[in-house]
């Protein structure tokens, strides 16, 4: 294994793409983050340390000043120290106190919260730490209140919540906090936020799936995961929310165990979930990736069965993914790995998400329901766009946000069945059906907004069955002509205006499929391949990008399919819902572009669909954009 920089040792000069790959496969060093669980009730004085990269047992890291217990979510860190604040000794106290991650020992005295308080929540960037709401002796409280992290000294005052409440948890980002959860006494599923560089009260943020108190937190730089609490009784559900945005939470995976009163932290691509009450004393400590969600694994045991425990570490989402400026940010070349699916028949629904690179069944990407079907679509680094179809609206998303669906501008008309390729700069469609089959071009310039302008025309007009590109050129394989279904493939130089070329043909003639493409492969995928009797075919064949000639056979989809959409990474393709007359499917198949062989099975969409709009973050037409 590559000896790659520490903090301390950050001279000299390394591959990012081996950064990436050690980031991802947990061992670069900042992501062996340390990660430490303050007892709360069972366990006394004790601290416990795990290796959040390493699953494994608690080992002992030191002592706190005094036996606490209903720490609740009140502990909170930095690159150097954890600090936790709060609690029962077994009378309210003020206290705040801390260690160094990376010396073991007791904790210190840092300095007083404003106010005695036990059940509070807390969180962090590298410089402040924020305290929030809370019991004190009379009531709940909505009280802020701030720590700069790097000195000692007492609390400030921040602000207030909108709800005074106890058993909240929160998510950071390095610039925003959010309080979800509680009780008053009541159970609560609001969510708050604010910014934590400002000072002020707290703003609505949205809910959770449930009214839920004692969870815990969990975050990356974009995304926060609340998990497990009392709903009523024990839950072990995981719902996440894009920090950056506003909106209601979505339920996105469980963890092993129901339980509340559970200490969570992270290295910014796992977390962790330790202790808890089930209802019984417990020392489960799960396991999570924070960008794909699921079912829980088993990571470890705690020392002690214990809860009311609070959890931190040294590389949590609230220290921007664990860099904070101190190394590059690992990236894939191609800029990213989300694949999206838009609409669809028969019923539409909200835009979804996969993460091309894993398996698994899609998520809700964003709350705005999309009717359009017969669309087509594609992205750039920080763009997806679903273009045209029924009722003919060009929409777009921001991949980093996952927030609602906004209008772009017009196509040149209203057309369906239109074949989308883009690189980083431009998006065309060609081809589609207005009344009948067209052959003209349109572009966009993806990173305005604005009205499509016409690039030029195809060899022949036709609904193609789909398009790909690289960063250079785009191509347009097959579709349907008045009298026949065509096999014709035509290319376009990307950032050249003009009319398309004859690049070679499909190996079967067909109609509405799906594309996929690395930076220098394209394949074509599914279709319609006779119109009476209807045949839907499991056809794939490939063509090398930046050369002339016809298509290669690249295998079969699982089922053959109409209207399939294609997303795709630098390695991966896959190709979403679709139908076989008359079965629509909600099954999703995978391929490696860079081989050939039949697609294996990926997972489903959230709802059985065909002719949905895709985008992708990380197709061939970026690399190199």
């Amino acid at each position: 294994m590559a000896n790659y920089p520490q903090l301390d040792n950050s001279s000299g000069v390394w591959n990012l793409r081996d950064v990436y790959d050690a980031v991802m496969g947990g061992y670069w060093p900042n992501a062996n983050a340390i990660a430490l669980t303050f007892h709360g009730f069972i366990g006394g004085k004790l601290i416990e340390k795990n290796i959040i990269s390493t699953a494994g047992n608690s080992t002992a890291f030191g002592d706190q000043s005094a036996s606490k217990n209903y720490l609740g979510s009140g502990a909170m860190s930095s690159f150097i120290r954890s600090i936790v604040a709060g609690g029962n000794t077994p009378s309210l106290v003020d206290t705040i106190e801390y260690v160094t991650f990376t010396t073991e020992g007791n904790t210190a005295d840092f300095g007083n919260l404003t106010r005695v308080v036990n059940n509070g929540c807390a969180g962090s960037n590298s410089v402040r730490g924020i305290y929030a709401g809370g019991s004190d002796p009379s009531a709940t409280t909505n009280v802020i209140e701030y720590i700069t992290m790097a000195s000692t000294g007492n609390a400030t005052d921040f602000g207030d919540l909108n709800t005074a409440a106890k058993e909240q948890t929160a998510v950071f980002n390095p610039t925003r906090g959010l309080v979800a959860g509680g009780r008053t006494p009541s159970n609560i599923n609001t969510i708050d936020f604010i910014t934590i560089g400002t000072t002020g009260n707290a703003t609505d943020f949205g809910d959770l799936t449930s009214a839920t108190t004692a969870a815990t937190g969990v975050s990356s730089y974009t995304r926060g995961v609340i998990a497990g609490g009392d709903t009523g009784s024990k839950t072990s559900v995981a719902d996440f929310v894009t920090i950056a945005s506003q909106g209601n939470a979505i339920s996105f995976g469980n963890l092993t165990t129901a339980r509340s009163s559970l200490g969570g932290t992270d290295n910014s691509v796992k977390g962790i979930f330790t202790g808890g009450l089930t209802p019984s004393y417990t020392n489960i400590i799960d396991q999570l990736t924070i960008s794909t969600g699921g079912t829980g694994t088993d990571f470890g045991d705690l020392l002690i069965a214990d809860a009311y425990v609070a959890s931190t570490s040294s590389s949590h989402g609230g220290l921007n993914d664990g860099y904070q400026g101190t190394r590059p940010i690992p990236f894939q070349e191609n800029g990213g790995d989300l694949g999206l699916y838009f609409g669809g028949e028969p019923a539409g629904g909200p835009v979804q998400f996969i993460n091309i690179s894993s398996t698994g069944n899609a998520q809700q990407f964003s709350e705005a329901s999309i009717t359009d079907h017969d669309s087509s679509g594609s992205g750039n680094k920080t763009r997806g766009i679903s273009y045209s179809g029924s009722p003919g609206a060009v929409r777009y998303v921001e991949f980093a946000t996952k927030g609602n669906v906004a209008d772009f501008g017009d196509p040149t008309s209203v057309k369906t069945v239109v074949g989308c390729a883009a690189n980083n700069t431009r998006l065309l469609a060609g081809g589609g059906n207005n009344g009948s089959d067209v052959n003209n071009i349109d572009y966009l310039t993806i990173g305005t907004l604005g009205n499509a302008a016409d690039f030029g025309d195809l060899t022949v007009a036709r609904q193609p069955l789909g398009a790909s590109s690289s960063n250079v050129r785009a191509v347009f394989g097959g579709g349907n002509q008045p009298a026949s279904l065509s096999n014709v493939i035509d290319y376009v130089t990307i950032p050249t205006v003009g009319n398309a070329t004859d690049f070679g043909d499909l190996s079967v003639a067909r109609k509405q499929g799906g594309s996929v493409s690395s930076s220098t492969r394209a394949v074509f995928a599914g279709g319609r391949s006779t119109p009476s009797p209807i045949v839907d075919s499991n056809v794939m064949d490939y063509i090398t990008i930046a050369t002339t000639g016809n298509a290669s056979d690249f295998g079969d989809l699982a089922h053959g399919r109409l209207g399939t959409a294609g997303v795709s990474n630098t390695t991966r393709g896959c190709f979403m819902g679709g139908l076989n007359q008359p079965v629509v499917y909600a099954s999703i198949d995978y391929i490696t572009i860079a081989a050939t062989g039949n697609a294996a099975d990926f997972g489903d969409l959230i709802a059985a669909a065909r002719g949905g709009a895709s985008a992708a973050n990380g197709h061939g037409g970026l690399t190199g954009g």
